[in-house]
């Protein structure tokens, strides 16, 4: 079983992979500065009231939408909150990019954290890349053999 090292760039991955099992969720709670600073706290409630997909997949939608009102887009990413969870369920997927709502940055960072698949990815995120160059950087060192 692949564990990702701690990185010294306090990659908020880390902390989700041990803390809920689960890691594409957090990518709907990207949000750019000022907002950024709310979205943490606005996941961790969202884990307290939606624990899983499962619960996620049968939510309403508008309470959900309610909770992520602070973050913008409140109303669409409720809806791919929603499809995300039935597809993850429901769906015979290899790659989360198969997945409504699952761009490049969550296929790859999936990739790295979670399936060791960091040899085989070429981030184009500014944070991503920064781990994945510090991996190949001290792989070695780190046992990665």
């Amino acid at each position: 079983k692949w564990t990702p090292p701690k990185s010294p760039f306090n990659l908020y991955k880390n902390r989700f992979l041990t803390i809920r099992g689960s890691f594409s969720w957090p990518r709907y709670f990207s949000t750019k500065p000022p907002v950024r600073d709310a979205a943490l706290p606005v996941l961790w409630t969202f884990f307290d009231l939606w624990p899983s997909a499962e619960a996620t997949k049968t939510a309403n939608w508008e309470e959900i939408s309610e909770l992520l009102q602070p973050l913008g887009l409140h109303v669409s990413r409720a809806h791919t909150l929603i499809r995300f969870s039935e597809e993850y369920l429901n769906v015979n997927w290899t790659y989360p990019i198969e997945l409504h709502g699952i761009g490049k940055y969550g296929n790859d960072s999936y990739r790295i954290f979670c399936l060791g698949e960091w040899k085989q990815v070429a981030p184009s995120d500014h944070k991503l890349n920064d781990y994945h160059r510090w991996l190949w950087k001290n792989y070695r060192s780190l046992g990665l053999d």
